[in-house]
């Protein structure tokens, strides 16, 4: 039986990945933070169904604490290391940007180091983002796109798509980067645009909110559904060869088709209770975020199986049913 490591297990494409690898015939194991203990509720909420299968074995530590790691790669020697966790809230990177490389960058190269040491044949993915595009010049953006990384979160996750790139041309490693676009779920963090969007929308049909204050409505997005996104990731490590591909849709939305999309599945005019907050404002936006993921799915087959609207329907849904419990 394979045996598969993930960090950020608890997040949301550690939770859908940590459900899909037992499918797949392998033991999981994952590795999550020591004070998860303190609040199992809030931080097992995402995985909680899965907590009583004997093919998925937690293990709790820092993932930025070098002997953790090495530890961790010597006792359980897996035959694949999804490498999910890190600061993903860009606002918050800007806040602690010293917080953000040791946890994204450094945690990267603890891993690395100890697979090339305790094992080399291991096969690696590390959890890129297109963030590191930063304000792209052409759209789309494919996997020969100069990066432009314009926040500490983009910065740190090129730092750890230049070592990954290192360790598979240098040392022989089967490490892999998935330039991820975004992607959404029930599962979500509320720090997140797309479900402060929704779980408001479900808050103002229950009666539980007036109001959703928003800034700029043009924005446009990439955003795919995150069950479909770790399928991605998994083919990514089953190919012969280690490369890096871009992971998107190829599709973009605005703010604003997202917001008439969620108030219409909740039988509501949305220009009833959108209003625009100046705080909320950001500078108008003259690039646009769009995968070309032409690479993926014609090397490994890959490609999105959820809709955009079905994504909305599902997590509206999901929280409508949170909601009213």
């Amino acid at each position: 039986m394979k045996k598969a490591l993930i960090t950020g297990i608890t997040g949301q494409d550690g939770s859908y990945l940590a459900e899909f690898l037992p499918g797949k015939g392998y033991e999981v194991h994952g590795l999550t933070r020591v004070p998860a203990l303190e609040n199992p509720e809030a931080r097992f909420s995402r995985i909680g169904g899965l907590l009583n299968n004997k093919k998925i074995i937690l293990h709790y530590g820092d993932v930025s604490d070098y002997p953790t790691v090495w530890r961790l790669i010597a006792k359980i020697k897996p035959d694949e290391v999804y490498h999910l966790a890190a600061i993903s809230s860009i606002k918050s990177t800007f806040e602690d940007d010293f917080g953000t490389f040791k946890t994204n960058t450094d945690s990267a190269h603890y891993l690395l180091s100890a697979i090339k040491e305790l094992a080399p044949g291991a096969k690696f993915y590390f959890a890129g983002s297109s963030e590191m595009f930063g304000h792209p010049k052409a759209t789309p953006q494919d996997e020969n796109t100069p990066f432009n990384p314009v926040s500490p979160y983009a910065i740190s996750k090129l730092a750890g798509f230049n070592l990954v790139k290192m360790y598979r041309e240098a040392y022989g490693i089967f490490a892999c980067t998935g330039i991820a676009y975004n992607h959404e779920s029930p599962r979500r963090g509320f720090e997140f645009v797309t479900r402060k969007i929704i779980s408001t929308a479900a808050k103002i049909k229950l009666g539980l909110e007036k109001e959703l204050k928003m800034g700029s409505l043009d924005s446009r997005r990439d955003w795919g559904y995150a069950g479909d996104f770790v399928e991605a990731m998994w083919l990514m490590l089953q190919a012969d060869k280690a490369d890096d591909y871009v992971i998107g849709t190829g599709i973009n939305h605005t703010v604003q088709e997202l917001i008439e999309i969620t108030f219409n599945n909740l039988g509501l005019d949305w220009q009833k209770f959108v209003v625009i907050d100046k705080e909320f404002v950001r500078p108008p936006e003259t690039f646009e975020f769009r995968a070309n993921p032409v690479k993926i799915k014609t090397i490994l087959g890959w490609v999105p199986k959820t809709s955009f609207e079905e994504m909305i329907k599902m997590m509206v849904d999901s929280d409508l049913k949170r909601l009213t419990k």
